[in-house]
């Protein structure tokens, strides 16, 4: 089978795609026929080693890193966190799916889903892919759209609440603002000049366009901050905080989360029901994925880049 190959941590130049074997299913797992996949910020992360928790926790937390996840380039050489896809074989003791199931999972840090065939366990994030969403809307949501969903939940958001979301036209904040509204909140979306028209058209009640305004100097507080792309300072956002207010950052709350199907078969409920949509910014073939982790890594993208690798399944 086809497979990207990260043998060393670098620049996007350093995937490359190859022939591999293709695996074989154990007697509790199911193997996958992935149609779609993402340039998830977190294989963008661990291609080029760069944790992300800011420079001083960095310099703490790299030497551990390295030896959990490799020295001179990950043990996981087939990275890829998100995937939707077809079930094409199971193990003799699984009993949750069956071939044919049209899926959508996440392989967390197992990685593996920059391939044409990955296995999983099947108790692992895996559920029926919503019925009226393609492959290409399906993908982003078991890592983004979870990723928002279990951090909504830490806020206990109540109806008719204030929600800040700095970095809303992101992955985790796209889908963080429509969950947010659906459970009742007022929403203050914080992206670029760019970025503005996509958070108003999934809901958010006003926005803050933080190149042309400091998010912070307000006189409104809010119920709820959300940083939802790890770069605000957390004097800024805990500044407009009621008190007893609720501050949350992606990149600190992520250690704490555990992906589970039934939250995911939540999220496919929500989506059928129409309240939740994928917010697609670009496509490419496997064979483009190092321009994809170049698009990805300058960070201006709108929502999720979404990587095909079965072109003829995409529709369905």
């Amino acid at each position: 089978m086809k497979a990207v190959i990260c043998g060393k941590y670098g620049a996007p130049e350093v995937l490359h795609l190859q022939e591999v074997a293709k695996p074989q299913p154990k007697a509790n797992e199911v193997l996958i026929k992935i149609v779609a996949t993402t340039a998830h910020i977190g294989d963008i992360k661990i291609r080029a080693f760069k944790p992300g928790m800011g420079r001083i926790k960095d310099l703490f937390i790299k030497p551990f890193m390295r030896i959990f996840i490799g020295f001179t380039g990950p043990r996981k050489k087939i990275l890829g966190m998100d995937l939707s896809g077809e079930i094409e074989a199971v193990g003799k003791d699984v009993s949750r799916f069956q071939v044919g199931d049209q899926i959508f999972a996440s392989s967390e840090m197992q990685f593996g889903a920059y391939a044409e065939y990955l296995c999983l366990h099947q108790d692992s994030a895996i559920a029926s892919k919503p019925n009226n969403m393609s492959h290409i809307e399906a993908a982003p949501v078991p890592n983004g759209g979870l990723t928002a969903l279990l951090i909504c939940r830490k806020a206990h958001i109540q109806q008719g609440q204030k929600m800040l979301i700095y970095g809303a036209s992101g992955s985790v904040g796209t889908y963080a603002l429509q969950l947010a509204k659906y459970f009742g909140a007022e929403v203050t979306a914080v992206c670029s000049t760019s970025n503005l028209d996509l958070v108003a058209s999934l809901g958010a009640d006003k926005t803050v366009d933080y190149t042309q305004k400091d998010f912070s100097q307000t006189d409104i507080r809010y119920d709820v901050v959300f940083d939802a792309v790890g770069k605000a300072s957390s004097a800024q956002c805990k500044a407009i905080l009621n008190k007893g207010g609720v501050y949350l950052n992606v990149l600190t709350s992520l250690s704490s989360l555990r992906l589970k199907s039934e939250d995911l078969v939540y999220m496919r409920e929500l989506i059928e029901a129409r309240h939740l949509q994928s917010a697609i910014d670009r496509c490419y073939p496997l064979e483009d994925i190092v321009e994809a982790h170049r698009y990805v890594e300058k960070g201006h993208k709108k929502g999720n880049v979404v990587i095909t690798i079965a072109p003829n399944n995409i529709s369905e």
